[in-house]
């Protein structure tokens, strides 16, 4: 039974829902233009994002989109032609021009730097038109699901720029194989589930959007029923040790878990096992 989620009723382009208990499911709900992203969503999604980080009521994530046509089709290109970074508004000085551009750029990183900064760890469901920002989107994301009909497409250089908000710097550390990285990056070609299965870039492939929602709720439900200490501090440590030396992660994990070690859900784990019986861990 989907429940609603106290305190997220206000945003107008995302609804957010719970399908399970301390599982939050926020999903785009623009279909009428595919989905497409105007400013105002991703800044939206940012502040979702990060109350969602905060929230003991949530200890997993999942994200999708509303409609059966696209997860989402990416930006707006007809709204962002508008707007200011393609907008000059007068200014001749090419640095102060610049100095604009830059900032609007690093509030739409932020923003979708939001997913992976999650304390809580996040599923992302893809289906159909899945292209651009959807790349940028899922790297965030812990886990990556799609169904069949997902055709996926590093977008950007077909209109002219290359991709900034965050698909270059993570998809060669999601993706092991950087000829197969440069092909769709450089040709910006569409890539189906298969493919992008069999490069590793999604863990799971189901039938139809339906199915795929129903295995994210399963195991973003399995995952909520774990201590929420294990769960973040697991997160957190996969995290920085990605982007650092296993020397240097091992010593981060040390660190943390000299303070995160003397949690009460040790021993009520630990206990759970020996009697056979379901622990029940409180909020974080």
């Amino acid at each position: 039974m989907v429940a609603t989620l106290d305190g997220y009723t206000g945003f107008k382009h995302f609804l957010i829902s719970s399908p399970a208990e301390y599982v939050a499911h926020v999903e785009t709900n623009r279909p009428e233009k595919l989905n497409a992203f105007i400013e105002a969503m991703w800044l939206e999604l940012g502040q979702i994002f990060r109350k969602l980080s905060h929230d003991p009521n949530v200890r997993a994530v999942i994200f999708s989109a509303v409609g059966e046509r696209a997860f989402t089709s990416g930006l707006d290109v007809h709204a962002a032609s508008q707007g200011p970074i393609l907008s000059q508004d007068g200014t001749s000085d090419g640095s102060r021009y610049a100095t604009r551009v830059r900032r609007n750029i690093y509030e739409f990183q932020d923003s979708i730097s939001a997913i992976e900064k999650c304390e809580k760890p996040v599923i992302v469901v893809m289906h159909g038109i899945s292209i651009g920002l959807a790349i940028d989107m899922s790297c965030c994301a812990d886990i990556r699901i799609c169904s069949k009909d997902a055709r996926f497409s590093v977008k950007e250089v077909d209109i002219g720029m290359a991709a900034d908000i965050g698909t270059l710097s993570r998809l060669p550390k999601i993706v092991g194989n950087h000829s197969w990285v440069k092909d769709v990056c450089l040709s910006a070609r569409f890539f189906g589930a298969e493919e992008a299965f069999a490069v590793g870039f999604v863990s799971k492939v189901l039938e139809n959007k339906t199915q795929a929602i129903d295995a994210a709720t399963k195991l973003a439900t399995l995952i909520a029923s774990k201590s929420p200490v294990a769960v973040q501090g697991t997160k957190e440590i996969l995290n920085y040790s990605r982007d650092n030396s296993v020397e240097d992660g091992l010593r981060y994990t040390a660190i943390w878990n000299a303070a995160m070690l003397q949690s009460n859900d040790l021993k009520s784990a630990m206990l759970s096992g020996i009697k056979k019986t379901k622990p029940r861990f409180e909020k974080l």
